[in-house]
């Protein structure tokens, strides 16, 4: 029973950290931008589902269609206006630019929101689902299945819309995919804006989880940046093994050795993924 709680914890955060780390993982793999403000985009997306169900009686699953075109409109006009110009700047140059935006943005929240720790607590709550020795509480089944079907949708936009096979030709290769006529300028800012929607809606999800901070917006960037090294940069599925896997060793760490190891647990398997399989799980050789 300690086992089967084991895997089915695992796959619940599993489910979650693919999706915190999805959008990280397309725009470090289309645009080549380590995008540091990843993590304050989540924390805004857990404010914006916290505030709606506070003001409005909102249910966090509605949240999540306001806070996908919301967040994807916020993206797509950052990149447009302030990435694009030094998007063929080397990656320190993008990388400091996102994290002065991220300190921008962690600035302003911490202004508004302060930096108080706070929980979205439905009412009334939603129970627990119980078998044998196993018990699971049905918001984070909920939380779970929602995570599965964003990635899902994301794969399926990538594979069979007109857009999603641009944003993976640019992607492999993008003097070529200008030669076959795609526009990449556009196709930059939409990845990034796709990044921001995802990282948006994996914010309202947290926050049924799990209490919402400015200050936590490095936690989730950590994890995001860990789970595209485990499973491969700009891969759909690669950043679900990635994220199944870092929570499974989280998981088991927390449970043998306490919640203070678990951390450390994954940064280790982070170093001997670098060391032995930069690529990742399911990443190629030449898209480290």
């Amino acid at each position: 029973m300690q086992a089967l709680q084991i895997l089915i914890n695992a796959l619940v955060l599993g489910s979650l950290y693919a999706c915190i780390a999805i959008g990280f993982s397309l725009v470090w793999g289309v645009l080549n931008v380590i995008n540091l403000i990843h993590g304050s985009f989540i924390v805004l997306g857990g404010y914006l589902a916290f505030m709606l169900y506070q003001s409005l009686h909102l249910s966090p699953w509605y949240a999540i269609f306001i806070a996908a075109p919301l967040f994807f409109a916020f993206g797509y006009v950052i990149q447009r206006l302030i990435l694009n110009r030094v998007i063929t700047a080397p990656v320190l140059v993008t990388l400091t630019l996102t994290f002065g935006l991220d300190l921008i943005l962690n600035n302003a929240m911490i202004y508004f929101f302060t930096a108080d720790y706070r929980k979205l607590i439905l009412s009334p709550p939603l129970g627990s689902l119980a078998f044998g020795g196993v018990v699971v509480p049905v918001d984070r089944l909920i939380a779970t299945a929602t995570a599965l079907a964003l990635t899902g949708l994301l794969y399926l936009l990538l594979r069979r819309s007109k857009v999603g096979r641009a944003i993976v030709a640019v992607r492999l290769d993008r003097d070529a995919a200008v030669l076959m006529g795609v526009h990449v300028p556009s196709i930059y800012a939409v990845a990034f804006g796709l990044g921001a929607a995802l990282a948006g809606c994996a914010g309202v999800l947290m926050a049924l989880i799990f209490p919402i901070s400015p200050l936590t917006s490095s936690t989730f960037l950590g994890k995001a940046f860990v789970v595209c090294v485990l499973g491969g940069l700009g891969s759909v599925s690669g950043a679900l093994a990635g994220g199944l896997l870092l929570a499974l060793v989280e998981s088991v760490g927390a449970t043998y050795l306490g919640p203070a190891h678990a951390t450390t647990l994954s940064f280790l398997l982070l170093i001997i993924f670098l060391v032995l399989r930069p690529q990742g799980l399911l990443g190629r050789k030449g898209f480290e």
